[in-house]
Formats: C-alpha cells, sequence, structure tokens
C-alpha cells in the first residue's frame, strides 16, 4: 500500500465518545486531511468512523480520532483497511 493509493478505514473507536461531539469532531478533522468520512454511533457506546482517502492522509485523521475532542475519552481505536469502493455512506 503506497501513500499516495486511495483505501477504505473502517475504525471502531470506544471509550466516552458519544454525546460529546465525537462526529463532528471527524467530519471536521477528515475535512482538514482531505478524506471523507461517515461517523455513526453504535448502540454499544462505541463510534464507528467508515473512511475513505490517501493512506497518509488517513493515518493523521486516526491519529485525531485517538485524541478526540476535549469532553471525550477515548479507550481505543481499532481500525481495518481494505480496498476503497468510492463512497462512505453507503455502509458495507
Amino acid at each position: 500500500m503506497t501513500t499516495e493509493e486511495t483505501v477504505r478505514a473502517k475504525i471502531f473507536v470506544s471509550g466516552r465518545v458519544q454525546g460529546v461531539g465525537f462526529r463532528r469532531f471527524a467530519r471536521n478533522a477528515a475535512e482538514r486531511f482531505g478524506v471523507d468520512c461517515n461517523p455513526k454511533n453504535l448502540r454499544d457506546g462505541r463510534v464507528f468512523v467508515l473512511a475513505e482517502g490517501r493512506t497518509e492522509s488517513l493515518e493523521l485523521l486516526i491519529n485525531e480520532l485517538r485524541k478526540g475532542p476535549i469532553f471525550a475519552h477515548v479507550e481505543d481505536v481499532d481500525v481495518t483497511f481494505e480496498k476503497a469502493l468510492g463512497n462512505v455512506y453507503e455502509l458495507s
């Protein structure tokens, strides 16, 4: 995988990440790094972020998600990389 390749990242963020502006934070960070992303709250309290972009940009986004917004407390970030499909709004 080169840094110029567009890839998909499935990111699961756990901790205190719901009700603290985490999805907005993720969208804003993704926009700064030129990444398409679609964050969703999960019933188990985690946030799932489906993102596509260059590998280098995704790594920057993941580093930001590890920090989270001011009122969040991120405990774990689990990431899986896959082939990009071109649409982060169709969850698969």
